[in-house]
């Protein structure tokens, strides 16, 4: 028997600091809700969870410029739909105009609609969606993934000739009005294509936005499996560190308790 070196002490010291670093861990990870709570506990896992985070964060932010988008050809198509609404009336007035039983009087006053409705139709083209026109004939390149590719998404321009001659025409005279409803016409064509385009366009960022969300679900899933602790496993984890932390104090104490038994050799 020895007095200086006490090697069950020494043993049961580093087995329960040890059992104690483990219990810590364990707490750590149950009370952050991650199994990586220090680099060193999985370094090439703490990397690849880091790159899926900022994938995520990115595919999101492209979602809400997709969301945007899709708002802005609703606003869009919005306005397009009075405007079919104003030229459906105009040519109901250019028609009107043209009853051989009314008289240049009641001309003049559906030319007084007429040209009301088209000076409608003339502002709507002014308008702007937080800044930007919402009728131009500039694409705009909407970010659509989170390595910044684009859709360009497609001009609708209701500020064009087949528009603005609208705004020149009269139905005032019978003649006038003949001519005012050929124009009426090729605009109400045009607001078709136009509102096709617009529609095409808000279809295909609709796809796009399910399929960023269909994405990120899946980024999660893939970097919760890396990163996030299994509670009932890490709960037993726990338990056991626990218990050995227990056990090895009390050990401890009876170790360091063996040299007291050196004293009855020499009294």
């Amino acid at each position: 028997m020895v007095i200086n070196t006490n090697v069950s002490a020494l043993s049961g010291a580093r087995l329960l600091a040890e059992s104690s670093m483990r219990l810590a861990k364990s707490l750590a990870r149950l009370s952050s809700g991650s199994k990586i709570t220090s680099p060193e506990d999985d370094a090439a896992g703490l990397a690849v969870s880091m790159r899926f985070d900022a994938q995520i964060n990115r595919t999101q932010a492209a979602n809400s410029n997709v969301a945007n988008a899709i708002s802005f050809s609703q606003t869009q198509d919005g306005f397009m739909g009075k405007v079919a609404k104003a030229l459906d009336r105009m040519s109901e007035l250019a028609i009107l105009s043209q009853d051989v039983t009314k008289g240049n009087n009641d001309r003049v006053l559906y030319d007084n609609e007429f040209s009301t409705l088209a000076a409608y139709i003339t502002n709507v083209a002014t308008k702007d969606f937080n800044g930007v026109s919402l009728f131009s004939a500039s694409a705009l390149n909407v970010t659509i993934d989170s390595e910044g590719a684009t859709f360009a998404m497609s001009g609708v321009n209701i500020g064009t000739a087949t528009y603005t001659t609208l705004s020149t025409s009269s139905v005032a005279t019978t003649g006038g009005a003949a001519t005012a409803l050929t124009n009426v016409k090729n605009a109400i064509t045009q607001l078709a294509s136009d509102r096709a385009t617009a529609g095409a366009s808000m279809a295909r960022l609709q796809v796009t936005s399910e399929q960023l969300s269909v994405l990120r679900d899946n980024l999660s899933a893939a970097n919760s499996r890396i990163k996030d602790v299994d509670v009932a496993e890490e709960s037993t984890a726990y338990a056991r560190s626990n218990i050995l932390v227990q056990s090895g104090t009390a050990m401890l104490a009876q170790a360091n308790a063996i040299p007291q038994s050196v004293l009855r050799l020499i009294q």
